[in-house]
């Protein structure tokens, strides 16, 4: 299968060049353009022809809601995977509802996009092996797209009702941190990886535990006090 071709569109240009360079440690993705707005954005997609779109929401001018509408009533067969802040069950139906690929939370480490991108690209290459496909094969396609939905509401439902004091966005940060990890997080990681203080991470950390959403090792090394582990 040939590259594939991915346009990126996000209006930050310290992000948007992160983006760049971990899109591209995969293999088998390239960046062909890079925009800042959705006006931009769509007029690159009818010009480029890309395989993949990874896009903002909030950016000025026309926002990635507003371009995804756009997208999908003109028809243009492009897959979309959104890369944004916004957390709150409204705008996240919304664009599920417009037929994303996956749908990725800031921050989020090189992991996280990492996976979604390979998943995307076995993907691909099977819509373009076959013409017709047994459940099964239906099933295996489309089990990141329903597990990604799944993550989504299992989150959402945790950010409904929050003790005094915590914020909504910054939970979600942890939670996404968290899930990112495959061997575990620190307190610590945690805190330097999403820009709190330790208490404070600790503190939502405790939170989740207690919610049974994450689950907690015990590391004991040499010495000092032994460290917490968390993992979904």
């Amino acid at each position: 299968m040939n590259l594939i071709k991915v346009l990126l569109v996000e209006d930050d240009p310290m992000v948007r060049e992160v983006n760049r360079q971990f899109i591209e440690r995969v293999e088998g993705f390239k960046v062909v353009e890079m925009c800042n707005n959705g006006v931009e954005g769509y007029k690159k997609i009818e010009q480029l022809k890309p395989d993949l779109v990874i896009m903002d929401i909030f950016m000025p001018e026309q926002d990635g809601l507003i371009t995804l509408r756009k997208i999908r009533s003109a028809n243009i067969p492009v897959d979309v995977i959104t890369v944004t802040a916004a957390n709150d069950m409204q705008t996240i139906q919304q664009i599920l509802h417009l037929g994303v690929y996956d749908y990725i939370m800031k921050p989020f480490t090189f992991e996280r996009i990492q996976q979604t991108l390979l998943n995307y690209f076995k993907f691909k290459a099977k819509s373009e092996e076959v013409q017709d496909l047994t459940q099964k094969e239906l099933d295996e396609m489309i089990r990141p797209y329903r597990e990604m939905e799944e993550s989504v509401e299992n989150e959402i439902s945790i950010l409904s009702e929050l003790p005094k004091g915590f914020n909504r966005s910054t939970l979600n940060k942890v939670i996404k941190y968290v899930k990112d990890s495959k061997e575990g997080v620190s307190a610590d990681e945690v805190a330097s990886g999403i820009g709190v203080a330790r208490v404070t991470a600790r503190r939502y950390l405790d939170f989740l535990e207690k919610q049974n959403f994450i689950k907690v090792d015990v590391h004991y090394g040499g010495v000092g006090r032994p460290i917490n582990h968390y993992f979904i």
